[in-house]
């Protein structure tokens, strides 16, 4: 009998912990980062602000996937993408006028873009499986 029961159990444990198992990982390290910073709007005190991230949790583990992640995150790239286009053209119209104040406005508007560029990539490639899995 104490057999029957051993395995019971285990096939117990093993039913209850399946939801965890069966997460998305990046919709998990999400609730992590979100979960972090619900601690720190605790200890700062702010309840507005924690009340903010507590709902954004709610939504988080109600309707994250790992496919909508990655799917916001290339929108991301895409939009950044555009802005280095459109800071180019501005620099470009600058140069061609010759103002060298508009063009060195340009420029550093031109390069901040890029960064957020960059920045914006990195995030994807961490969000993407790797191949060799």
């Amino acid at each position: 009998m104490k057999r029957i029961s051993s395995l019971a159990m285990i096939v117990a444990c093993g039913i209850l912990a399946a939801p965890v198992f069966a997460a998305e990982p990046l919709c998990e390290a999400k609730q992590a980062d979100i979960r972090a910073q619900i601690e720190q709007a605790k200890a700062a005190g702010n309840s507005e602000q924690q009340a903010g991230l507590e709902k954004a949790l709610s939504e988080n583990t109600a309707h994250c996937t790992d496919k909508g992640l990655l799917k916001e995150q290339e929108k991301k790239v895409l939009d950044a993408k555009q802005e280095v286009g459109k800071r180019q053209s501005d620099l470009d119209k600058a140069m061609k006028k010759g103002d060298a104040d508009k063009i060195n406005k340009r420029k550093d508007k031109l390069a901040e873009s890029r960064k957020e560029l960059q920045d914006e990539q990195q995030k994807l490639e961490q969000l993407q499986p790797d191949e060799d899995d």
